[in-house]
């Protein structure tokens, strides 16, 4: 009789810690200095206004969440004056 395979994990851990944890100093180069740590915001909106939203980002040929990004960046300015 052969012996069941042993029970694997869902996920193995690395075997190091450095490879366990990413340190900020790995962050994707591609992304400026504000954008490297986000986070989310949640609003509800109706169905309508949400497809208002849509169409309107499809025209513009960007994102909704690169379009609301830069709708509240100026609503809202940097206090300190700094727009990087």
């Amino acid at each position: 009789m052969t012996r069941p395979s042993p029970k694997r994990d869902f996920a193995s851990r690395p075997g190091d810690p450095e490879n366990w944890v990413r340190t900020a100093a790995e962050a994707a180069p591609s992304r400026a200095k504000g954008d490297a740590f986000t986070a989310r915001l949640t609003i509800d909106v109706t169905p309508e206004l949400r497809g208002r939203i849509k169409i309107a980002a499809f025209q513009r040929g960007v994102t909704v969440a690169d379009m609301l990004r830069e709708l509240l960046a100026r609503e809202f300015p940097d206090p300190s004056g700094d727009t990087s």
